[in-house]
């Protein structure tokens, strides 16, 4: 076990007031070292959440909130959109009572690119919302595929002018 204790000064900031400094080995408003709130967020994705607090001797809502800052700090790093070429959308029903979540999935790399909970032509614009007006266009395809489809709402149009549509292959 690792033991670091280090001074963190407090700043008069004329937006925030005083603050404590940032620090290059914690995360904004952590209590932790980056290196050990990695740590905990990989073993979250590989064992129960009890074990990790168990474990790592840390409070269930320390384990949510080291995950959420890990999280955003991943996704800060990495567009999703960056490249994308070729989409897939397609509806997953989870739960009972059709509740659905729209996926977006890129078609080079097989990953997950966006969900939301729903499948309507609202939730489907936000997914194109965040693609950006410059990015969209240039989709080359785009279809909502998938047993109930999604088909209701035609990708084709103002938002994705050059989409190919493609037929399930189910």
């Amino acid at each position: 076990m690792c033991l670091l204790e280090a001074d963190s000064p407090r700043v008069s900031c004329p937006k925030h007031r005083r603050t404590v400094a940032q620090v290059p080995w914690a995360r904004h408003g952590a209590g932790h070292t980056r290196d050990f709130d990695d740590e905990l967020a990989w073993l979250v994705t590989h064992t129960a959440k009890s074990t990790v607090c168990e474990l790592m001797r840390v409070a269930w809502r320390t384990v949510g909130s080291v995950v959420a800052r890990v999280v955003a700090d991943g996704r800060a790093a990495h567009d999703n959109f960056y490249g994308l070429s070729r989409i897939g959308i397609d509806e997953i029903s989870y739960k009972r009572g059709h509740r659905y979540l729209t996926v977006v999935v890129d078609h080079d790399s097989g990953r997950l690119v966006w969900a939301a909970v729903g499948r309507d032509k609202k939730t489907l614009n936000g997914s194109f919302d965040l693609l950006g007006v410059s990015v969209a266009p240039r989709s080359t395809s785009s279809r909502p595929t998938g047993p109930s489809g999604l088909a209701m709402s035609s990708p084709s149009g103002p938002r994705t002018p050059r989409s190919a549509s493609t037929a399930s292959t189910w």
